[in-house]
């Protein structure tokens, strides 16, 4: 089974970001994937949250729900959409939704981001605060790729590994990881965390990351990984905008798990 990493400097031109997605998934489908990833805020990396609000979908209708429907259709591709800004009823801060479009064309789940960056980076005046923005979300989504079960989460919730465990238990073997770190936290911990999660669970990991300078002045770090559950690194994308994909294979998956059985030694819940 073929997986991609996408690999996106997205900005401030929805139609453009929307036209390097497709072309990336395209290339995705063309070299056999039948499970693409896209980056976090793929479609629209904005300078302040009011820009976001403004770009921000009603769920179910839009020029990025719409595309990414028809991509999947047209590719018979199963697209992790990263994430998008969609708008919650009633509130004024919008929910960043990771949306899981199936070879039909047909949204087959929806993941909103749990766990939101607020933070002030050690050692530098990088400040972020995206709850100010963003409505976080509370439920765990797994959903089915063919035969493969895949959870789902974005960027920083790869710091919490109660999150993927109940991934897990919930049946995950693989872990959707749409990003957009920061340089210096991608420098210190981006592979060791995802290698982390992939370990601790047995489980493949397919992160695709932003990566380079952006309009809102922020930049990100690249490195997109493919892993295997044995925390192999079996692709990686340092830099630039591009495709990875690699083939995954769940029997070796099932082999592993059945040698070493780690998670049915699990004594706290």
């Amino acid at each position: 089974m073929k997986v991609a990493a996408l690999q996106m400097t997205s900005g401030l031109d929805v139609a453009a970001n929307l036209a390097t997605a497709s072309r990336l998934l395209e290339s995705a489908a063309q070299s056999g994937a039948v499970l693409a990833v896209l980056p976090e805020n793929f479609a629209f990396m904005g300078r302040d949250d009011r820009e976001k609000q403004a770009m921000a979908e009603v769920p179910g209708t839009g020029p990025v729900q719409d595309a990414l429907s028809a991509l999947a259709s047209r590719l018979g591709l199963s697209i992790v959409g990263g994430t998008l800004p969609l708008r919650v009823q009633g509130e004024n801060r919008s929910a960043a939704a990771s949306l899981v479009y199936g070879p039909d064309g047909r949204l087959q789940a929806r993941y909103d981001k749990i766990h939101l960056f607020d933070v002030d980076l050690p050692g530098r005046e990088e400040r972020y605060r995206e709850s100010a923005g963003t409505l976080p979300g509370s439920e765990v989504v797994v959903t089915q790729v063919g035969s493969l079960p895949v959870g789902l989460s974005v960027c920083y919730d790869m710091r919490f590994p109660e999150l993927f465990r109940r991934l897990a238990a919930d049946g995950a073997r693989l872990f959707a990881v749409p990003s957009a770190f920061t340089v210096p936290t991608g420098e210190a911990h981006w592979e060791v965390l995802l290698r982390a999660r992939a370990v601790e669970n047995l489980a493949f990991v397919v992160a695709a990351a932003q990566w380079g300078h952006h309009a809102n002045g922020r930049s990100t770090y690249g490195h997109s990984l493919v892993i295997d559950p044995w925390g192999a690194v079996l692709g990686r994308l340092p830099e630039g905008e591009g495709c990875l994909v690699v083939d995954i294979d769940t029997s070796q998956q099932d082999a592993v798990r059945a040698r070493f059985p780690a998670l049915s030694h699990r004594v706290l819940a």
